[in-house]
């Protein structure tokens, strides 16, 4: 599993450290760890419904920040949860961009067993880096 739910969080956050051998990887990674948190199988998502994301920031922990915020987005404006597929992480002139899709479902509580409600990704102790051969990162989700 590329991604291991770390206890140092407090009680209203779920912080976890993610990790890939590539950065397109890592931040696939960061996403099933995000959608782990709120429903317990990843594999009861299915890619029903599929959502383009592009997001740019000037750093990467900013660019890790907006592409999990748009899980969150899509998962409360329209109760979907959603997977990521086809990462792709690039640099510009400006700093980084990312493509990718989300792929899920809305929210079946039938087949869906939940279990804490993501709100938000917090900047406290973001982090993404360089780790040996791959790159990792660290991140905060209030629930």
């Amino acid at each position: 599993m590329p991604y291991e739910y770390l206890d140092e969080g407090v009680t209203a956050d779920v912080t976890f450290h993610a990790s890939g051998g590539d950065l397109d990887a890592l931040f696939t990674a960061a996403a099933d760890a995000t959608i782990n948190v709120m429903v317990e199988e990843l594999d009861s998502v299915r890619p029903l419904v599929v959502r383009p994301v592009h997001v740019e920031a000037e750093a990467l922990d900013l660019l890790l920040f907006r592409f999990l915020g748009e899980i969150l987005f899509y998962k409360d404006a329209e109760a979907l949860l959603a997977r990521a597929r086809h990462v792709a992480v690039e640099t510009t002139a400006s700093g980084f961009r990312l493509r990718a899709e989300l792929c899920g479902e809305r929210i079946d509580p039938s087949r869906h067993r939940l279990a804490a409600d993501a709100k938000g990704v917090t900047l406290h102790g973001l982090r993404v880096g360089r780790e040996g051969d791959g790159w990792g990162a660290t991140v905060t989700l209030d629930v």
